[in-house]
């Protein structure tokens, strides 16, 4: 075989194997596209684009749906924290013991001086016995919870004092009264009541009086602690 030939055969040899070559790669990127497109089938999935519809007015929280909030009044069984209005044998016995109670109890300290009281020695004694002069212009007896015990008043219409000018004011007394029935304890509060007038007769200068207008004696103050001791 000439050297001619030869050059055309090698050439046709090598263009056989190119093709051969690029065939090859043909059915294989054909085949290896097929397998995916089979592992992907919208069919089997239900990802037709018929069935897959999204809605423009959800947002992207609503793929999660939010349960409803819980509303803990609604786990509870009304009937059972209702209360009840029945009074108990105790609170009974308590409201009648309250009523067997005066509603008020009133004895004064009158001046033994002819001019009465000035304004200036009643605020510098009330002040040294703890009354605080109330919004109602009258003294006051206040209790840890901000309530009223026991309040004192002038005996000039219509009871009260001045905040101002203190000097020039007199009173030929002052009134001291208590409400038993509204009072948790009573007795405790008419002990400090009847300790409070004699301190402040004693500083002042002045005679106790009754309920009766009376000088008041040790007899009506045991019988005033016998009736609130029950």
């Amino acid at each position: 075989m000439d050297k001619e030939l030869l050059r055309v055969v090698i050439i046709l040899i090598g263009m056989l194997v190119m093709i051969s070559m690029l065939l090859w790669h043909f059915f294989k990127s054909l085949r290896e596209r097929r397998e995916v497109d089979d592992y992907f089938d919208d069919s089997e999935y239900g990802l037709g684009s018929d069935d897959f519809e999204v809605d423009d007015d959800d947002d992207e929280m609503d793929i999660f749906p939010m349960r409803e909030p819980v509303d803990g009044d609604a786990l509870l069984d009304e009937e059972s924290i209702k209360p009840t209005h029945k009074e108990s044998p105790q609170a009974a016995s308590k409201t009648q013991s309250k009523t067997a109670l005066p509603a008020l109890i009133e004895f004064s300290i009158v001046a033994r001086a002819d001019e009465g009281f000035n304004g200036e020695d009643l605020f510098d004694a009330f002040e040294r016995v703890g009354l605080i002069y109330g919004s109602v212009k009258v003294f006051e007896r206040i209790d840890h919870n901000r309530l009223v015990d026991f309040a004192v008043a002038s005996m000039i219409d219509p009871g009260t004092f001045p905040d101002t000018q203190l000097e020039e004011f007199y009173c030929p007394g002052i009134v001291f009264y208590m409400q038993p029935r509204e009072l948790d304890k009573p007795l405790v509060v008419f002990d400090d009541f009847i300790e409070t007038i004699d301190t402040l007769a004693t500083e002042l200068d002045g005679v106790v009086w009754d309920n009766q207008r009376q000088p008041l004696t040790a007899e009506t103050i045991a019988q005033f602690r016998q009736m609130l001791a029950h």
